[in-house]
């Protein structure tokens, strides 16, 4: 009789491939003698017998390793997520190495240091892409992680998590909402994501409210990890505000796009004001 879903996920890779009808029972003895045969992982030696596919394999394992991970099938998140959906890819191993050095360089202990904004000169430079995929390898690390669209204007989030019409941090901001419309994410238990919500007349009011800073104090109590993605630079002052709120913030400039003036110019106003540059990203995707 195969061992239940929520019970094989905490034994071993056969007993999770067979609970999910991936691997037949009969076929872990003929797995095994190849394993020990040939020196290499179960999983690796049932692919090498062509019982078993590589995506399946890497879902077994990230369910073995309580490790976020999407099927390809999954429909409940934008394929834009590409650390949630290829984890073993070349961008999330990137992204994976942008987390290292941001836990380095600032992310610690101190609940003041948990906050990171992310920054950029024009719309389409890709921020809320890194904002939202870092998001996701901070989770996958088992950090508490919590994702906040803080771009009023023309908010992206809600589009990459599919989460439902929301009041959002608009909601909060204005007094119609509280907490409790910060979103979980299916398939990626670590991880939280606050909407825009109904972009407001007034954005940079908004954001330049004492219940904007109250709210990145209580939200920081309880998370790990909280990521704030924000409008572009050029156009608008939010986010020099939200920056400064959050005390830190990570620059983005897309590949033979982004001027290097401008670039340059915000690196300049941010410091400032005060604001610690964790770090640049040059996006090529």
């Amino acid at each position: 009789m195969n061992a239940p879903e929520h019970l094989a996920s905490r034994g071993s890779i056969g007993d999770i491939l067979v609970a999910r009808g991936l691997l037949r029972a009969e076929h872990i003895e003929r797995v095994i003698e190849r394993q020990r045969s040939h020196d290499e992982p179960f999983g690796e030696a049932a692919i090498a017998l062509k019982l078993l596919a590589r995506n399946d394999l890497d879902a077994a394992l990230s369910t073995q390793f309580n490790y976020g991970y999407l099927q390809e099938g999954d429909t409940h998140l934008s394929r834009e997520l590409v650390t949630a959906f290829k984890p073993f890819s070349r961008a999330a191993e990137e992204m994976r190495a942008l987390r290292g050095q941001i836990m380095l360089r600032w992310l610690n202990d101190d609940r003041r240091r948990r906050l990171l904004s992310v920054v950029s000169p024009r719309s389409g430079d890709g921020r809320s892409f890194i904002a939202a995929n870092l998001a996701v390898v901070f989770s996958q690390q088992g950090q508490r992680t919590l994702l906040i669209d803080a771009n009023l204007r023309q908010p992206r989030q809600a589009q990459l998590f599919h989460t439902p019409h929301s009041a959002g941090l608009a909601g909060i901001l204005s007094g119609r909402a509280g907490t409790e419309v910060i979103e979980s994410v299916p398939g990626l238990p670590d991880l939280h994501v606050l909407p825009a919500g109904a972009p407001p007349p007034n954005p940079q009011e908004l954001v330049g409210m004492p219940a904007f800073g109250a709210l990145l104090h209580q939200v920081s109590q309880s998370h790990d990890v909280v990521l704030i993605d924000t409008p572009a630079c050029e156009r608008f002052a939010d986010a020099e505000i939200i920056a400064a709120r959050a005390g830190a913030a990570l620059l983005v400039a897309r590949k033979n796009r982004s001027p290097l003036r401008a670039v340059g110019e915000i690196t300049r106003r941010l410091q400032d004001t005060g604001v610690a540059l964790v770090g640049s990203v040059l996006n090529h995707y």
